[in-house]
Parts: structure tokens; sequence; C-alpha cells
């Protein structure tokens, strides 16, 4: 590589010449800023990137191309009547805001590995991920579903009812903070296996809070979103819901009361179990 070359000549000449410390120290940066560049490009393989971090060991993790995603959806055990309900949302109005395949799929296996009974959804949209955990559900469990746009609420019943689940789902349509508040007051503190949030970023501090009380013990919280299309890095993004996320990640790092671990699947999700 004849970059490479050039270094490794200009570096060599410090046994022979006795090149100047400004020179030498202008070299050393060369070398330093051309090894951080090989780390970091994987031009043989694209789908593989590496920690900026020298500490990390030079890892290497995937990094998701289209073509690669397409296997992973490929290899996702969508059920027809989840599919079907992808395929409507996708000719909505705000369709991007519906959880991928391969993101339900792993909420509902999350719920089965839990057992889980009783579980919260925040932000139902047209119910693909809610629709995902109530088919999973046992036939005497539920999932109270909170959502305030009631033209995606219908199509969320009208699937409910299609997939023969509408008697494990309760409905609450408004204000998703109103409605943990008056299920606290009601005394069912402690009392849900399993919580999802995917709704208004600015409020995900408030959710958590919410959820965190109603959650038993051993339970779980999925919080969506927690990457952001990758402007959570970004710091010449600064809007108010990219500084509440950013906010909200920091303050759950520190959080005790909970173990997390932050999974890079659709736009980011965390795991978040009660202690």
């Amino acid at each position: 590589m004849p970059v490479e070359k050039a270094l490794n000549t200009l570096l060599s000449r410090r046994k022979f010449h006795s090149l100047s410390s400004r020179a030498d120290s202008r070299a050393c940066k060369l070398r330093c800023r051309f090894n951080h560049l090989i780390r970091n490009c994987s031009s043989a393989n694209p789908a593989v990137v590496v920690a900026g971090d020298e500490k990390y060991g030079n890892k290497q993790v995937i990094s998701i191309t289209p073509r690669l995603y397409d296997y992973i959806l490929a290899n996702v055990r969508e059920p027809q009547i989840l599919r079907r309900l992808r395929e409507e949302t996708a000719n909505m109005r705000g369709s991007q805001m519906q959880v991928s395949p391969d993101q339900a799929q792993l909420l509902a296996m999350l719920v089965q590995i839990l057992g889980a009974e009783r579980c919260i959804e925040v932000g139902v949209y047209t119910g693909y991920s809610s629709l995902a955990v109530a088919l999973v559900l046992p036939d005497l469990g539920c999932l109270v579903a909170c959502e305030r746009d009631a033209k995606s609420l219908e199509v969320a019943k009208k699937y409910y009812e299609l997939a023969g689940v509408s008697h494990k789902v309760i409905l609450k349509h408004g204000l998703a903070a109103d409605a943990l508040k008056s299920m606290i007051l009601n005394g069912e503190a402690g009392s849900y296996d399993f919580a999802f949030v995917d709704a208004e970023k600015k409020m995900c501090q408030e959710y958590y809070e919410l959820l965190l009380q109603l959650v038993r013990v051993g339970g779980v919280i999925v919080i969506d979103n927690v990457l952001w299309h990758g402007k959570v890095v970004d710091p010449m993004v600064n809007d108010a819901k990219t500084i509440s996320i950013r906010n909200f990640n920091k303050n759950l790092m520190e959080d005790k009361r909970v173990s997390i671990s932050m999974v890079p699947i659709g736009d980011g999700m965390t795991i978040c179990r009660k202690q």
C-alpha cells in the first residue's frame, strides 16, 4: 500500500538520518491516524465495523447492510396475520413508526421467556407489536394497550379481532401517562410482568418511572428508539427529542434499580430488568 510504505520509510529514517523532533512527531501522528483509518475502514467487508477505542481490542462487530438486513428479515417467523397488518400499515401515514418484524419477534420471545401474563404497551400505533405480544400470551393473559390516536387504534382493534385475541387486550384511548397513573392509583403497582414503550420520546423518562412502579421485581421494561436513527451520537443534532433520548440513556445507565442491555435492533432497544 503506497501510503503505508511512505510512512514506514519516513519512520525508518530516524535510525539513519537523525530527523528533527518535529519531523519525528509528525511522522508518529501520521502513523496513528493511518492505523485508526485502517481499523475503521472495512472495504473488504462493509458489514463489519471496529470500535474506535483500542481498549476493546479491535473487536469486529456486525454493521447491518441492506443485503444483510434482508437476510435477517427472511429468517423471521412472521405470522400471516402480522404480515397482513404490516402490509396494510405500510400504506398509512406514519408507517415508519411501526416496529420491524425482527423487533416484534424479540418482544414476543421475551414475553414467552418471562412466562408473562400481564403486559403493558405504551404507544400502539396500528398494533403490530401489541398483536405480536397478544398472540403469545396465555388465553387468560392481558395486555393494556395505550394509544392516543383513534384512527390508528381502529386498525389495531380490527386485527386483534381477526387474530382472535381481542379478549386479551384492554384498550386505553388517551394520554398514556394518565392511564398509567390511574392504574397505579387503582392498586395495580407491581402486578405486571412486561412493558414496551414506543411513544412520545420527550416523555420516555416519565413513562419509565411510572412503569417501574407497575412492573414486578424481575419484570421487564423495553424502551424503543434509544439510538434514534444515529442522532444520539451526532454532536450537530440537538433538537428536543434527541436531547431527551440522550438524557434518558444517560440516566438509565446510572439507574441501579434495573439491569440493562442496549440492543442494536431496529432503531435500538434497551431491555431493562427490574431488580
